[in-house]
């Protein structure tokens, strides 16, 4: 296998868990660095790029279209059909959980950043792919003067109302103040976006956070095993991606795509320790449902709908206690 489709072929090598046997390189446009298992840089050979992008997915292991597209890119990178005028760095998140299906091993990794996994009082692989990920990023986007964008990809446990939809952590400057990233998103296909209110320990929080990146989990579809994913249902946002990537910009067509709707996150239903404590929505509940005023949507800490209406999103009863088993949103209105 020749240097360059030992690098071209990460998702493999990331299942495998094995090094290639080139742990740098580069072609006509971009030098490579392999800097760890599922995690690779790329940088431009010519010109420097005012733009640093990372792109994760396979935070949980379950949801694999994202980490798909991924590769797909990649290969397109790696055949110069797609050209590179930004610095890329390409994550995998948890390598263990991919290779065996699962959403996790032993806990949600993306509960654990911005130091949270520092409070496990037993250290996993899981917390200590967390700690790597984030030195990883720090490395990446520190001292780096240009602009900063992560996108980390994920997939639903569930069906829902809105297929391709975006997560945008809380930070102190309003999210207005970027309609230009706003409306990227729209382009790159998500039908809807739902704005934290509170301090997360997601990945795309971290970035946000510690960087000042703009950062977006999308949600893209439901999860499947590989090789199930009809991946034609994210056209739109693999293209809107190979185009941030080639022209280092937030380029878009405004002719197209209306702008996603937006979502505020007004409750969040914690699950309880006590054994009473029971999520009321039915397993089929799609993520975006909307529930009247006054519907109690849990036992034992007795959550009820306080606006006239509300959206639940990511329903969970099976979370571990203490963790988010539900949040409750309300729909902007123009």
């Amino acid at each position: 296998m020749n240097q360059q489709i030992d690098i071209q072929d990460f998702l493999s090598l990331t299942l495998i868990g094995e090094q290639p046997s080139c742990r740098k390189g580069h072609t006509n446009y971009f030098n490579w660095q392999w800097l760890g298992v599922g995690i690779l840089l790329l940088e431009p050979l010519h010109d420097r790029p005012l733009l640093s992008v990372v792109i994760s997915a396979g935070i949980h292991g379950n949801e694999t279209a994202p980490v798909e597209i991924v590769q797909q890119i990649l290969n397109g990178l790696f055949s110069n059909t797609i050209t590179l005028s930004c610095r890329l760095l390409l994550i995998f998140g948890n390598p263990q959980a991919l290779r065996e299906n699962k959403r996790y091993i032993h806990a949600d990794m993306n509960r654990m950043f911005g130091g949270r996994w520092q409070k496990i009082l037993h250290a996993t692989d899981e917390s200590r792919r967390v700690d790597l990920l984030e030195q990883t990023m720090i490395q990446f986007f520190d001292k780096q003067d240009g602009g900063k964008i992560h996108l980390d990809m994920h997939t639903a446990i569930r069906g829902s109302h809105h297929i391709r939809f975006g997560v945008l952590p809380v930070r102190p400057i309003p999210w207005e103040q970027d309609q230009k990233f706003l409306n990227w998103l729209g382009v790159a296909g998500l039908e809807a976006l739902v704005f934290h209110q509170s301090p997360l320990g997601s990945f795309s929080h971290f970035s946000c956070d510690r960087f000042n990146a703009l950062s977006c989990t999308m949600e893209l579809g439901k999860a499947l095993p590989f090789g199930q994913n009809n991946l034609t249902q994210f056209t739109s946002t693999q293209k809107a991606i190979t185009q941030l990537i080639s022209t280092g910009s937030l380029l878009q067509d405004d002719a197209i795509h209306s702008p996603p709707l937006q979502y505020k996150v007004v409750q969040q239903i914690i699950r309880s320790n006590h054994q009473s404590f029971q999520l009321l929505v039915s397993p089929d509940t799609f993520n975006f449902t909307p529930f009247p005023k006054g519907t109690r949507l849990s036992q034992h800490d007795d959550t009820f709908v306080q606006k006239e209406t509300e959206y639940i999103l990511f329903p969970n009863p099976n979370v571990a206690v203490g963790l988010r088993a539900a949040l409750l949103l309300e729909l902007h209105k123009n």
